[in-house]
């Protein structure tokens, strides 16, 4: 059955004020009361801290809102962040169940995991997943047949992207080192990489490792041997980690390009992602139709359709390297 929820509509426009966000325990509390006005219980599950994943929670709303749905009663937003910490997902997921979520919204593969394993039932809208057919979310990008669906990475168009961006900056690109951890999605990550590397004539060379001792035996390794540039692959991880792992780049002084743009804020050199703040503003769609009673396992996962590209220039200049125009056109993003 459709969850049920009244919808604001003034003369034609919607009222974009925000979203009633509630805490756990004043939705057990209040209960009943928001029961009898009939509000559409979601719950989100952000793979960061809340101060980070602000931007995409706005995004979020942003869409919820231009569609219709809006505070007055319509939709309760329960709010849940891992802090990074992949382990607290399944308690988090369970405890939004057990809250009164009606659906769930969730950031990345590991989130959606352990959304799917809470409830086979329960809705469930994501948001950057990699490859959802290979972790066993959906069956099909366009028959999903199960109680998830929502927006892929899309992983190969952004890779082969990643290589023509390492390729502007530096000319003659033949040789990358990949760094990436064990976590998951890995396989048909690095399969990803393989096939459009060689499609585009570059040999890569693929370390897997994590952090501490394992990340900088690799980068030890790294710097033993010839290598054009850097391809980091590792998703956002923690600030600490991230810190880590951009630290041994620049160190590294080669040339790099990460998978999420946080990297670059945070000093890395290059970075091309998909807008999260665009996904999950068309997330909000998905669950306006689930909402109004379509079914997850018959909506098509969509891939994304905005990029974005940040460039550190302090970085660049520290490694003494030159940003080309071109390049520098191309970015949404530049840290100075």
């Amino acid at each position: 059955m459709p969850i049920r929820a009244q919808r604001i509509a003034r003369g034609g426009r919607v009222g974009r004020r925000p979203l009633l966000l509630l805490g756990a325990a004043a939705m057990l509390v209040g209960g009943p009361a928001f029961a009898a006005r009939k509000i559409a219980r979601i719950g989100f599950i952000g793979r960061g801290s809340r101060q980070s994943g602000q931007n995409v929670l706005d995004g979020f709303r942003d869409g919820l809102a231009t569609l219709g749905w809006a505070e007055d009663g319509d939709v309760a937003l329960l709010e849940r962040w891992a802090d990074d910490h992949a382990a607290r997902l399944a308690e988090i997921a369970r405890e939004l169940i057990d809250a009164g979520a009606q659906m769930l919204v969730t950031q990345g593969t590991p989130a959606t995991l352990a959304a799917r394993s809470a409830s086979a039932t329960i809705p469930i809208v994501f948001v950057g997943v990699g490859d959802p057919v290979g972790a066993g979310i959906v069956s099909s990008l366009a028959q999903p047949g199960g109680n998830a669906t929502g927006l892929s990475l899309s992983s190969g168009e952004l890779i082969a992207k990643r290589f023509e961006l390492l390729q502007q900056l530096v000319p003659g690109l033949r040789r990358v080192a990949v760094i990436a951890r064990n976590d998951l999605g890995l396989e048909q990550r690095l399969l990803d990489i393989r096939n459009i590397a060689e499609r585009m004539d570059i040999k890569v060379v693929e370390f897997v490792a994590a952090t501490g001792r394992a990340l900088e035996l690799a980068f030890r390794w790294l710097r033993s041997d010839r290598y054009d540039a850097l391809y980091v692959a590792s998703g956002p991880l923690g600030p600490a980690k991230r810190a880590e792992i951009i630290a041994l780049a620049n160190g590294a002084r080669l040339p790099a390009v990460y998978a999420f743009t946080v990297f670059a804020g945070a000093g890395g050199l290059m970075a091309f992602a998909a807008d999260e703040n665009d996904e999950f503003r068309r997330a909000a769609r998905f669950v306006e139709r689930i909402l109004n009673g379509a079914q997850p396992a018959d909506l098509p996962v969509e891939p994304p359709t905005r990029f974005e590209l940040a460039i550190n220039l302090k970085t660049a200049q520290s490694l003494d390297l030159s940003i080309p125009p071109s390049l520098l056109a191309q970015a949404s993003e530049i840290v100075e």
